[in-house]
């Protein structure tokens, strides 16, 4: 499969396009970043120990790019004004999810967002809803670390064990890819099941 998709993957070239979609897909959820980590690490499990790209590598780029774009979105969502206010209040659903997530954050807890990393757009609406609504750095980026990481550990693992169980082919990489959309359907349900903030 790898010789198919071109040289990106056996070069160090791939943590920056990696980085670059990571970072991006907070603000446009329609890029392939989790698709884009899952083949790198197939293509991961394929090679040496030597080869590009290293596992932890790819892991920590991927994290790191999710809280830089995370923080991105908060900021610019803080410095938004009245005209992002005017556009959240005329989605019934941006709305609730800025409430659900004050709530979630002003009790300490934020698997909210956590969840929310897995859920298709679910990382855009928190971070964007987070700077909106002015909630503090400190309550809003420990968990956006934890949501990063976690993320990217799991989509890094699908694709680094489904090449080891399945083999470095197109069927394993589509299984880790269904199995990445699987998480963010569930996550995506269980948000939409959780009782809604007062």
């Amino acid at each position: 499969m790898l010789e198919h998709v071109g040289w990106l993957f056996g070069s160090p070239w791939i943590y920056a396009a990696v980085a670059l979609s990571v970072l991006l897909d907070v603000f446009l959820p329609v890029l392939p970043s989790g698709v884009l980590v899952i083949t790198a690490a197939t293509a991961a499990a394929a090679g040496s120990a030597a080869d590009v790209p290293d596992i932890l590598t790819l892991i920590l780029c991927a994290a790191t790019a999710s809280v830089l774009g995370d923080l991105a979105a908060y900021r610019l969502a803080w410095r938004g004004g009245d005209r992002l206010d005017r556009a959240i209040s005329r989605s019934r659903r941006l709305t609730t999810a800025q409430k659900r997530l004050g709530a979630a954050l002003a009790r300490g807890g934020g698997a909210l967002v956590v969840l929310a990393r897995f859920a298709p757009a679910g990382r855009s609406v928190v971070s964007l809803g987070a700077g909106a609504a002015h909630h503090r750095a400190r309550d809003f980026l420990p968990w956006s670390a934890l949501a990063g990481l976690t993320w990217a550990i799991y989509s890094v693992a699908l694709g680094y064990f489904g090449a080891h169980w399945l083999g470095a082919s197109w069927l394993g990489t589509v299984v880790s890819v269904g199995a990445l959309f699987g998480a963010g359907a569930g996550a995506a349900y269980v948000m939409r099941r959780e009782p809604r903030a007062s």
